[in-house]
């Protein structure tokens, strides 16, 4: 059925015989949408208050990157190093962690070109390796497998630069780059050429890629020195470690026992199973990126039994549906698009998910949680990486309601699983397409 003048007439008809939805359209227009759906109930309703409340050092901000990932998992381990030293702040390198990265994703692709040569053009397969392949997103198993191979060091060691804290840039470039070399190399695999071969020209390539993330970040250092003062103005000083011996003697944190627990609750991904997707990471050495999907009340469960121990948690969700940066809220009842536009959004998470709708899509850390007078939480406090001008002084409050449709993601030790829980450890993993919506990149 095609557009018809008639139809066009009710519509229009439809519309102006409704005053609210003038009223409406005359605000929209002025203000924008958001601001003009705005639900002020809601907002009376929240509070930055919470039961149970962590301390960190201040407001991080990752500017115009996209390396909230990162942000958070660095958050996350210099809580350790405040605690453990005593400090009233502490900031660890992520233009450092943006480096390895960026060189290791560019290996990554390289080698998934080398093993898709007889792949078409045109093809699904190839158009996913060559859309995305050096973009600033990543996976708390991506960032581990960096942290065990070159550990972390103190952002003064590598401060940001220019590029850093602004990459679109780079990564065009970046990304032309790598396409041009993946030109080459499956060309040279048309003609003939050995894998030795390839892999000769792919370590040329690399050479390139090197020297530009040189340029753009600095070179990371091969030793680092400590120096800071502590809340009683003793020194510390402690000189000459490498990135590696640094984390080992400061973050003092075994990656390996930190597991990603999702909430996908999709036909095609049953609970108490794990499951990995096929072709994403970027150490290729690295260990996997692997998830166990749980109902969501485990995640909380996780979480807050994690929070009661003095440990903030890294979390993964789609931080823009009915977010609202001025108060620093996430709430399903932020903004009222049914009373206001006359349409109804009640798809499930399932749905959501299934529909292209949402997905993991920004990196945070919990620092809190608000439990009734039951133990059941109500609000988490969430740390963010968009500086102290983002929610109240950088932080943000999350309602559960919220957690329950957009979370999807947490990443916590696992002796904060249940016993049941524990065994989907052991378990055959499921591998998941390239593109599923849990191969998402915060």
């Amino acid at each position: 059925m095609n557009i018809t003048e008639e139809m066009l007439k009710k519509y229009s008809a439809g519309f102006n015989g409704d005053r609210a939805n003038r009223a409406v359209r005359d605000a929209v227009m002025t203000c924008g949408l958001n601001k003009s759906c705005l639900n002020h109930d809601a907002r009376r309703n929240t509070t930055h208050s919470f039961s149970l409340t962590l301390e960190q050092g201040s407001v991080t901000n990752q500017k115009a990157s996209g390396r909230c990932w990162l942000f958070a998992a660095m958050n996350v381990m210099r809580a350790r190093i405040i605690k453990k030293l005593n400090l009233k702040d502490f900031e660890l390198s992520q233009n450092y962690m943006l480096f390895w990265d960026k060189l290791e994703k560019a290996n990554w692709f390289f080698e998934n070109i080398l093993d898709t040569t007889e792949e078409p053009t045109g093809s699904r397969l190839l158009d996913f390796l060559l859309r995305d392949p050096v973009g600033d997103g990543g996976q708390w198993d991506m960032m581990a497998n960096l942290v065990k191979k070159y550990g972390v060091v103190p952002k003064g060691a590598m401060p940001e630069s220019a590029v850093s804290s602004a990459t679109r840039e780079m990564d065009r470039l970046l990304t032309e780059l790598l396409r041009t070399d993946a030109v080459t190399l499956r060309k040279m695999a048309a003609e003939g050429k050995d894998r030795r071969a390839l892999e000769a020209e792919k370590e040329r390539m690399l050479g390139d890629v090197y020297r530009i993330l040189v340029i753009c970040l600095g070179e990371p250092p091969r030793t680092v020195d400590l120096e800071v003062r502590d809340k009683d103005n003793n020194f510390i000083s402690d000189r000459g470690l490498t990135p590696q011996e640094f984390f080992k003697k400061y973050v003092d944190m075994d990656l390996s026992d930190y597991i990603s627990l999702i909430n996908a609750p999709t036909a095609d991904k049953p609970f108490y199973h794990r499951f990995t997707v096929k072709m994403l990471g970027n150490v290729k050495e690295g260990a996997p990126v692997c998830y166990i999907n749980l109902p969501i009340e485990a995640l909380k469960a996780a979480a807050i039994a994690q929070m009661k121990d003095g440990e903030p948690v890294w979390f993964g969700c789609d931080v823009g549906p009915y977010s609202e940066r001025e108060t620093g809220t996430l709430d399903i009842d932020n903004y009222d698009y049914e009373n206001n536009l006359g349409v109804k959004l009640n798809m499930t998470k399932a749905e959501r998910l299934d529909y292209c709708q949402s997905m993991m899509t920004h990196a945070m850390v919990f620092e809190g949680v608000n439990l009734d007078d039951e133990g059941k939480p109500n609000r988490w406090r969430v740390e963010n990486s968009w500086g102290e001008d983002a929610g109240k002084k950088g932080y943000y409050v999350m309602s559960d309601a919220w957690f329950d449709e957009y979370m999807y993601q947490v990443v916590v030790n696992k002796k904060y699983l249940t016993a049941d829980e524990l065994k989907v450890i052991d378990t055959p993993v499921i591998e998941l397409t390239p593109w599923d919506p849990m191969g998402s990149l915060a």
